[in-house]
């Protein structure tokens, strides 16, 4: 551990073991955090489409809810971690999370469907940004990008399993596959309590503007975050159109559990090795401009995938994309917060995904039944391909004087 972690670490009245083990313990609960999700919301938009018989529009609805409230009601979150602490917010939410997971094993309608999404939204929205802001504190400028790499691999690793273990427990009931998730958020609460730090808090803390009036002043911070918004209108369809057009291609939802088991082995084999690998070569920025173009035209390419060998071709290219994409944007906007307020500025990044992804989840789920009633099976994926590398543009020109390796 270098002087700068060191001195990181006792900041926040941590020594050397106290903060391994609390990076250790953040790995453990991004597992089940990422395996819970992943066996659960790939599965929504099936079920309720193809089970329940709701539209598709109604199910991209549902999920954009849950996106615009969690992601926009996570700089609240992140504003509240500077002021009370971020592992009483992390339990919090991972409660409510876990609330939300069980309230949709009993979902059966669309009101019903917004009630336990938007429950599910809130337990994400005080847990992301304090979660976010913990790694933050606990690491350095060298430290972090290989942390965020080994926790994005970890990450892999579950949404491998998350997927398979969803569908294999949807043979007998989605509620089942509700409760389990429901399940790996009540063990974070535990993992939280007890391997998360509690940061020593100032006596008086900053009154909540404090943070807000740093983000505003850092114009580099809010220009990222306004362009990685594109960016996450592409992302999310990984959740709402690919789904859709696997269980279209494969004819059940097998089809969905292995793009996922694809995907995510992408992810495993490539993550850590690929990321380092470029890292050496290339500046964060430069690898996450390259990354959301890959991910552009692979979803592009699947304009022209008519079976579902093809589609898995494009998804493997998507995956690869994804890898180089993940860690650098997590490494370029904690770099530019202000450490005074991390969580405020990891909650404010975090509308970038609110509006970029709400968006995305509306326009890929309303593309999709257009797409299908109009005989126009490619528009969705120029459409989003487009909108791909339009993000990919602006974040090259945005990032220019950030292109030197580290």
């Amino acid at each position: 551990m270098n002087a700068a972690a060191v001195a990181a670490a006792a900041t926040h009245g941590l020594d050397e073991p106290a903060r391994k083990r609390a990076l250790t313990g953040l790995l453990v609960y991004t597992f089940f955090m990422v395996a819970g999700f992943a066996m659960l919301m790939p599965l929504v938009a099936v079920h309720y489409v193809d089970g329940v018989g709701m539209a598709a529009a109604a199910v991209g609805l549902a999920l954009a809810v849950r996106q615009l409230l969690q992601q926009g009601l996570a700089l609240l979150g992140g504003m509240l971690s500077d002021r009370f602490g971020a592992r009483r917010m992390i339990c919090l939410g991972v409660l409510l999370r876990a609330a939300g997971f069980a309230s949709l094993a009993f979902a059966a309608d669309l009101p019903a469907l917004l009630w336990a999404m938007a429950l599910s939204a809130l337990g994400g929205a005080m847990f992301e940004a304090p979660y976010q802001a913990s790694i933050a504190a606990l690491t350095d400028a060298q430290s972090r990008p290989r942390y965020y790499a080994i926790s994005n691999w970890v990450s892999g690793v579950a949404t491998t399993l998350g997927p398979l273990l969803g569908v294999a427990l949807l043979r007998f009931d989605f509620r089942i596959v509700c409760l389990a998730a429901a399940v790996c958020f009540a063990l974070n609460f535990v993992i939280a309590l007890k391997l998360l730090p509690k940061f020593e808090m100032p006596p008086q803390p900053p009154p909540l503007r404090h943070g807000l009036g740093l983000v505003r002043g850092n114009r580099a911070f809010l220009v990222l975050v306004g362009w990685l918004m594109l960016y996450w209108f592409l992302a999310v369809q990984i959740n709402i159109s690919f789904p859709l057009l696997a269980q279209k291609l494969a004819g059940d939802a097998d089809g969905v559990g292995a793009m996922f088991a694809l995907s995510a082995g992408i992810t495993v084999a490539l993550q850590y090795g690929l990321v380092r690998w470029l890292e050496r070569r290339l500046s964060a920025a430069q690898v996450l401009v390259l990354g959301v173009s890959l991910m552009a035209l692979s979803t592009g390419a699947i304009a022209f995938a008519g079976s579902y060998p093809a589609l898995l071709a494009c998804v493997a290219g998507y995956a690869v994309g994804a890898v180089m994409t993940r860690p650098t944007q997590q490494t370029l906007i904690a770099g530019l917060a202000d450490a005074r307020a991390l969580g405020t500025f990891l909650g404010v990044s975090s509308l970038s995904l609110a509006v970029g992804g709400g968006l995305g989840n509306i326009a890929g789920g309303w593309l999709m039944d257009v797409a299908a009633a109009s005989a126009r099976p490619w528009l969705p994926w120029t459409t989003f391909c487009a909108v791909g590398l339009l993000s990919a543009l602006g974040l090259h020109l945005a990032l220019r004087g950030r292109a030197a390796p580290a």
